[in-house]
């Protein structure tokens, strides 16, 4: 799968390594980790992150300030700080810094694993998620493939919500009835001619070749994104 690439920063080596292992129990996720603001700093702005979880407390600077330097940077996934005070005052000092949300130490993994899945939904939603396909730029929020020379497609709301699953099972094939229930949901009126169709005028817009996919490919009952 297309798995969310997940920062951890915290200089508490054991938290890390723990949240590293727990996070690899779930294909949705892979994690890299950093010690110091400075690390997370140069990831975020060298490699792909979907969301950052940041401890306040770091040996070299305020993981708030991080969060700063982070986002004047251009960084715009989600920021989920870590912190071991409760105040209201550090909480709107995090959230004025960037920062999307709090949770305080100790906490339940369970509680940290929705409140990421829940700000990773959201941030697919909005205008700043941004994925790659082929040679086209994602841009879910606004329903939006821009090509490589900038030019736009637009895509209707239910091709938006294929490529997006189709984006996120990486190379492995999404059968028709998945993607029919993913997609539509249960609904007894949609049959896999409708989902047809659309994959359909999918391909019209974004195959350089619609009659040969090299895009949108179909395999095995399914169909699945090539690179």
């Amino acid at each position: 799968m297309n798995a969310y690439r997940l920062l951890i920063c915290d200089d508490d080596a054991i938290l890390r390594e723990t949240l590293t292992e727990q996070f690899d129990a779930y294909d949705e996720f892979t994690v890299v980790g950093a010690a110091t603001a400075e690390a997370a700093i140069a990831t975020v702005g060298e490699d792909r992150i979907d969301l950052a979880v940041m401890d306040v407390g770091l040996p070299d600077m305020d993981g708030r300030e991080a969060v700063r330097l982070m986002r004047r940077n251009g960084y715009r996934g989600p920021v989920i700080m870590l912190t071991a005070q409760d105040s209201e005052e550090d909480t709107v000092e995090g959230l004025e810094a960037g920062a999307n949300d709090y949770v305080t130490k100790p906490f339940k993994f369970a509680i940290l694993l929705a409140r990421i899945r829940a700000h990773l939904r959201s941030h697919e939603a909005s205008e700043d998620a941004i994925f790659q396909i082929g040679p086209y730029t994602f841009r879910p929020g606004a329903k939006l493939l821009i090509g490589e020379r900038g030019s736009k497609l637009k895509l209707t709301e239910k091709e938006t919500a294929i490529l997006r699953f189709l984006y996120r099972a990486g190379r492995e094939v999404v059968g028709r009835d998945t993607l029919l229930a993913e997609v539509w949901g249960y609904n007894a009126h949609v049959t896999t001619h409708t989902l047809e169709t659309h994959i359909y005028r999918l391909r019209q817009k974004i195959e350089p070749n619609p009659a040969t996919a090299a895009i949108l490919v179909t395999e095995g009952g399914g169909y699945k994104l090539l690179p």
